[in-house]
């Protein structure tokens, strides 16, 4: 068992280390092996009620600054949620429930990227190997290359 004070201290530690910057629970978990593993539980399942810490709002925000700053694929999205220790169920939830719009976002980065690569490269089979190879689905890479005709 732990003292009050010893929790105390504990919980400022890590409340620190997530308002710093939005963090996953695992990123919690791993930063923090010193930490009594009772103790540790107490303390992220307060910030957890508290909505500290939330795997789901974490995905969306990542997703939001993804969409601003990167043309990636979903399974690139996928790949560095997973990286971060987002749980896979809670990963492919989200994805199933906003599949519209993050298949829209696949077929405007494809469209990105195809008119960036044309410019260096006239060989549209060797654009469309890049985009498998970055795991764009091929129906958005056909749907990309639609639009653009």
């Amino acid at each position: 068992m732990y003292s009050l004070e010893e929790l105390d201290i504990a919980k400022t530690k890590v409340l620190k280390y997530v308002l710093y910057k939005k963090r996953t629970e695992h990123e919690v978990r791993e930063k923090f092996t010193d930490v009594d593993e009772n103790m540790l539980e107490d303390i992220i399942e307060f910030l957890k009620e508290e909505k500290y810490i939330d795997d789901n709002d974490y995905i969306r925000r990542c997703i939001e600054e993804f969409k601003r700053l990167n043309s990636l694929s979903i399974k690139e999205i996928t790949y560095k949620l997973t990286q971060k220790g987002i749980n896979k169920n809670t990963l492919d939830e989200f994805i199933y429930s906003n599949r519209e719009e993050l298949v829209q976002y696949e077929i405007d980065s494809a469209k990105k990227i195809i008119i960036k690569k044309s410019k260096s490269s006239d060989d549209i089979e060797e654009i469309k190997n890049f985009l498998y190879r970055k795991g764009y689905m091929s129906e958005t890479i056909s749907i990309a290359l639609e639009e653009l005709e």
